[in-house]
């Protein structure tokens, strides 16, 4: 792991929210795990399987909960949530390098588009007309802005995104490398020879402040209203978000999620990897779909859902997703008929 910038662990303890137990002088300058971490490195323990190595860890320190600090044999960042601490310390330790603020000579910039301060844009990036960049703005190399898109302050674009026409994106957010904000929703209508229309997407896409989108992501543009990301969702890579979604604040996706069009979901929700949702329905707050689990319903109760299962004749499928709802039912009644059938011979 390479060196970041050093710091004492009493400046991190007051970064981070935590309290020292051991030196609060003692420097560290990386981060690590805890089997492989020395004494200039900082571990972090969150997950209880990894306790197993904490007895013979050599890190400079560690930060880990309350419950585990007898165990410690090194000095310790004692807080609740290790895990946050980690992040925050992390982010101390390894600061993100502001680019040059400029236009690159390679860039192609439209004499109507409005930048604001310190705004960054890297080799041959294409800022259409109408755009406006917010201050501190960081926009990678290849990357293409259409025309009237509005980016908010601090908001970093990796290389090689495309932010179609009339997209709207807060501030600080990130964007990863690949991903496609405002592309044509998919919108068809049916011939009756059995030939396609293709139906114009209107609409556009909105993010709020705070969030991050995975590589590779797609987010289409809404096909009458505009498609809603909320602030502070984060979207992991390759994710297809379809027209008119709307996905609420503080929500998680993980990879390779797909939402049909005009579904949405509410805040604090998280979908685990391949998770997909049919279109038109909606996730209540708090609600947690566990991997590849396939939505086909509205769900208004928070709370954590899982279902898959081989596909199999549509027809077939509907008959045994009623069955499934009754197996509570008829385990039920059987049990009540074996009580009074008595104990069998």
């Amino acid at each position: 792991m390479r060196d970041g910038i050093p710091h004492s662990l009493g400046e991190l303890a007051e970064a981070i929210g935590a309290r020292v137990r051991g030196d609060a002088d003692r420097r560290v300058r990386r981060v690590d795990v805890l089997e492989f971490a020395d004494g200039e490195a900082l571990a972090f323990l969150a997950n209880s399987r990894y306790r197993k190595f904490l007895k013979d860890c050599r890190a400079g320190a560690v930060i880990l909960a309350e419950a585990d600090l007898e165990a410690c044999p090194v000095d310790a960042l004692v807080m609740e949530n290790p895990y946050l601490g980690f992040a925050r310390a992390a982010a101390r330790l390894y600061p993100e390098e502001p680019g040059r603020p400029g236009v690159h000579p390679d860039a192609t910039l439209s004499p109507e588009a409005e930048l604001g301060r310190d705004v960054v844009i890297e080799a041959r990036a294409v800022i259409e007309a109408g755009a406006r960049l917010g201050d501190g703005c960081r926009i990678g190399a290849g990357c293409y802005i259409g025309r009237e898109v509005h980016i908010g302050a601090g908001t970093r674009l990796f290389p090689n995104v495309t932010v179609c026409e009339g997209v709207e994106i807060g501030a600080r957010c990130r964007i990863q490398p690949g991903a496609v904000i405002g592309s044509d929703g998919f919108g068809l209508a049916r011939e009756a020879g059995g030939g396609w229309v293709r139906v114009p997407q209107l609409g556009s896409v909105r993010i709020g402040d705070d969030v991050d989108i995975g590589a590779n992501t797609t987010v289409d543009r809404g096909a009458l209203r505009d498609t809603v990301i909320a602030d502070d969702a984060r979207l992991d890579n390759l994710i297809q978000v379809a027209h008119n979604v709307e996905i609420g604040e503080h929500s998680a996706l993980a990879a390779f999620v797909g939402i049909s069009g005009s579904s949405r979901i509410g805040a604090n929700c998280t979908l685990a990897g391949a998770a997909g949702l049919v279109g038109h329905i909606e996730l209540a707050d708090q609600v947690h779909i566990t991997g590849m689990t396939m939505v086909t319903r509205s769900l208004n109760e928070a709370g954590a859902y899982s279902g898959n299962i081989p596909a199999m004749p549509a027809r077939e499928w509907k008959k045994a997703v009623v069955r499934f709802r009754r197996l509570d039912d008829l385990a039920t009644r059987l049990r009540e008929l074996e009580k009074r059938l008595g104990p069998s011979d």
